[in-house]
């Protein structure tokens, strides 16, 4: 295939002109199966089997200023309908070129493999199992009546640390959660970025083998998965739910500290902080260190209401760490598991297409879903609460009537009163075309 010099201005490569290029060589990318859309660095380029000439600079380091430079990292996604996304980390660097005279030409990358190969999963085979979600109520809902009284704290910990595990990659360790029974992990994005596969500890030392499923293209969260049945698991719990001021506990791996510690504080703030990403962050004073990294921070009940994702490292500044909430997980999971389960155990929602045989969802706990998927980052408000960020879809009790409000910078609120029927996925579009 010839050179396209549209394809590497996408890319962002910089190329020394001064000086004659090095013999072209070939990148390949293929999958089985194949027909996968390509991405890379975002920008779709192609299908499998993927080929494309580049110069052999790429592949090799750089020994004199002649040549040209991949002056930039380079990450592909393989995706295909049906299948688990791939996600590839192609380059190593950055590496410094020095002239022989000492002068600094700055940074360049090289890539790892000329041939790329990966393994599609179906998804049927790998997100197996159950998870359970705390929906929220609608805002006209009358709460429970009586409301279960809140375990002590070392009762909570107790049956939740049992469902935390400990996660290693290639010079990197941080934390996870069983979410399914069937051995599907939650994690932070960044701690499973550029591995083939992570090493998950268990509580009691066993070691396993961690695939990594899925890892989202804007959220810090990925799923992994070991094999093997009936590992506890952590409900989740909506980030709506969540109150300014109640008692959070963080498990993880701190560091070099000792493995499955355990640390408390509070809720500090609830809502959006884009210096940390999209999504609903959950601001805490409960100590979060380098290797909490995708542990969960649980609320008094025992449910996960977010992952253990980052601290505000500054001077003069301590004490305060943030979570991505269990809500954005959610939106997450809900693309492979569109059946949550209750807390209690009874399915939510049957899906539509689910066919004879489905489980059907018991009367008075009945649900749709909506979903909404552009424009990407805007805020999503269901009956004046703050529910997350486009993409976003989420279970809402069937039968009744929701205020649904989107937020963009630069555009007039979209509001739609909607009525949400038991068992049907509808699909909104703000500011159509």
């Amino acid at each position: 295939m010839s050179f396209r010099s549209d394809l590497f201005f996408l890319f962002a490569l910089s190329v020394c002109l001064c000086a004659p290029s090095t013999p072209a060589d070939t990148l390949k990318i293929t999958s089985t199966p194949s027909g996968a859309t390509v991405e890379i660095n975002g920008v779709a380029v192609g299908t499998t089997p993927y080929e494309e000439e580049v110069p052999g600079g790429y592949f090799r380091k750089t020994k004199t200023a002649l040549g040209r430079r991949l002056q930039n990292p380079m990450a592909a996604r393989i995706s295909l309908a049906g299948y688990t996304t791939k996600e590839i980390q192609m380059t190593e660097g950055p590496m410094n070129w020095v002239s022989l005279k000492g002068h600094s030409h700055g940074e360049y990358w090289l890539l790892k493999l000329k041939h790329f190969h990966v393994e599609l999963d179906p998804i049927s085979k790998v997100f197996t199992g159950n998870i359970v979600a705390d929906i929220p109520k609608a805002a006209d809902q009358p709460p429970d009546a009586a409301a279960a009284p809140e375990p002590p704290i070392e009762d909570v910990i107790a049956q939740a640390k049992p469902a935390v595990v400990r996660l290693k990659g290639l010079g990197k360790s941080g934390s996870g959660f069983f979410v399914t029974e069937k051995g599907v992990i939650a994690t932070n994005a960044h701690l499973a970025r550029g591995e083939g596969s992570l090493i998950a500890i268990l509580p009691g030392g066993q070691q396993l083998a961690a695939n990594i499923i899925h890892i989202d293209p804007e959220r810090d969260i990925a799923l992994v998965k070991v094999d093997g049945d009936e590992f506890p698991y952590l409900s989740l719990g909506a980030a709506s739910n969540v109150r300014q001021g109640e008692t959070v506990i963080a498990i993880g791996n701190p560091g070099d500290a000792m493995p499955f510690a355990v640390t408390k504080g509070i809720v500090s703030a609830v809502g959006k902080f884009s210096a940390a990403g999209p999504g609903i962050w959950i601001q805490t004073d409960a100590t979060i260190n380098p290797g909490n990294s995708g542990g969960p921070l649980l609320n008094s009940r025992g449910q996960v209401i977010g992952i253990n994702t980052l601290k505000l490292e500054k001077k003069n500044v301590s004490g305060i760490g943030f979570a991505i909430s269990a809500s954005d997980l959610l939106v997450v999971l809900l693309k492979y598991y569109p059946d949550p389960l209750s807390p209690g155990g009874k399915q939510l929602l049957s899906s539509p297409d689910s066919g004879a045989g489905a489980k059907s969802s018991p009367p008075g706990q009945e649900f749709g879903i909506i979903e909404l998927r552009e424009p990407k980052a805007a805020e999503v408000y269901v009956d004046g609460k703050l529910a997350g960020d486009i993409p976003w879809s989420s279970p809402l009790a069937g039968g009744k009537y929701y205020v649904i409000v989107v937020k963009a910078p630069g555009r007039a609120d979209w509001r739609k009163r909607i009525y949400v029927f038991a068992g049907v996925h509808t699909t909104l579009s703000p500011w159509p075309q």
